[in-house]
């Protein structure tokens, strides 16, 4: 019984040594702990930083719109005369002046035609006695003369008739007979005159068909109506061909109109002769300068937006009519702008900021940026004028952080 009892205190005596062991470890390991955390209450040394202050001028700003190429003008070559196509010299693609040969058309018919016509023409000139010396003149048309000449002769014969008729050689039959011979050849006269009229009419008519017919052999050769590219080439060698049918299609692309839809909101920032600067999808990273020259008198109902057409220099041919294009139009009535570094906006998940600098603090703002000037970008909302923001924050930064301004 003793034996067991000193057992048990001695077991109690091993708890308690070991009970205090743990309670001074745990001692001196929250003292070491107490000894090593950082005071709450003191402050971190402030960040160095360069500010800059807010600047406000005026910068070109630009309307971005849409629309597409244009050809400037556009030709449907049609024949004017009908035959068979004997050539073709312009092929798709070609470069061509104007009056340049696009097709031929065999000129054999025409060619007849001409020569008839000029045939009957100088048959006319040759009854009316013509030569390209003298000018039409009914009284010297052979047989006006003619009918002239017998006219005095017929006078003569009637004087003396009437001499004698007086001196009582002749009777009054045969001086009347005289009279009427005399009647009927100035009617013979004032006939010949009216026919050398009419023949000289029937001379024009001749000449406008000579002239019909010219034209008939000069069609015959298919022009192009201004300087262009043959877009299309609808006819080939031996294709016969009538009168209208359309044989090719030239465009002239230097220069090239712009179609732009602007939107009804912003129709007031539009004037006539403001510069535009394209982008095309073809050329990456490449602007081109046009110059709008027409703006619609009435809005599209369909659209609500206003058609505006620019002019574009295209003398190197590298724009070609169809191409999808965005068009930057400055601003002819541009407000001032408030510009800071690109450097000092910071965009993060699409959120733009800057930190304005106030009393060695920084002040976090979100910001709305507008147009991109050179190394500066506009802020449309979240700064005032004359404010100091970090140019470089570099994600260094946060709200109400203490700096030190280089």
């Amino acid at each position: 019984m003793t034996r067991r009892r000193f057992h048990s205190l001695n077991m109690f005596a091993r708890g308690g040594t070991a009970l205090a062991f743990t309670l001074a470890a745990a001692s001196a390991g929250c003292s070491t702990a107490a000894e090593t955390a950082p005071d709450p209450g003191k402050a971190s040394d402030p960040i160095e930083v360069a500010a800059v202050p807010v600047e406000t001028r005026s910068i070109d700003r630009f309307l971005r719109v849409t629309g597409s190429l244009v050809a400037d003008a556009q030709a449907e070559v049609s024949a004017e005369t009908a035959g068979r196509i004997i050539e073709t010299p312009a092929e798709r693609g070609t470069r061509v002046a104007q009056g340049a040969l696009l097709v031929r058309i065999s000129p054999q018919e025409t060619a007849a035609q001409l020569q008839e016509a000029d045939a009957n023409a100088a048959q006319i000139e040759a009854r009316l006695g013509l030569t390209p010396a003298h000018s039409f003149d009914r009284t010297r048309v052979p047989d006006v003369m003619n009918a002239k000449a017998s006219l005095d002769l017929a006078e003569a014969e009637f004087n003396r008739m009437k001499a004698l008729l007086d001196q009582k050689v002749i009777s009054q039959s045969e001086f009347d007979q005289r009279r009427t011979q005399l009647e009927a050849a100035r009617q013979s006269y004032q006939a010949a005159q009216n026919v050398a009229d009419q023949s000289y009419r029937s001379l024009e008519s001749a000449r406008a068909r000579i002239a019909l017919a010219r034209k008939a052999v000069a069609d015959t050769s298919v022009r192009a109506p201004l300087d262009g590219l043959v877009v299309e080439r609808l006819v080939s060698v031996g294709d016969y061909v009538t009168r209208g049918q359309r044989v090719a299609t030239v465009v002239r692309v230097d220069p090239l109109r712009v179609e732009l839809t602007v939107p009804e909101q912003q129709v007031s920032m539009i004037r006539v002769g403001q510069q535009v600067r394209l982008t095309v999808d073809a050329y990456p990273g490449e602007e081109f300068a046009a110059t709008v020259r027409f703006i619609s008198p009435a809005l599209r109902s369909d659209q609500r937006a206003l058609t505006v057409e620019a002019i574009a220099a295209n003398k190197d041919g590298r724009l070609k009519p169809g191409l999808f294009a965005t068009a930057l139009v400055r601003h002819a009535d541009a407000a001032p702008a408030m510009l800071v570094p690109a450097s000092a906006v910071e965009t993060i998940a699409g959120t733009s900021r800057v930190y304005v600098v106030k009393s060695n603090v920084v002040d976090e703002r979100i910001v709305t940026t507008g147009e991109r000037v050179g190394n500066t970008i506009e802020i449309t909302s979240g700064v005032a004028k004359e404010e100091v923001v970090a140019s470089e924050p570099k994600g260094r930064l946060s709200d109400s952080q203490q700096v030190k301004v280089r």
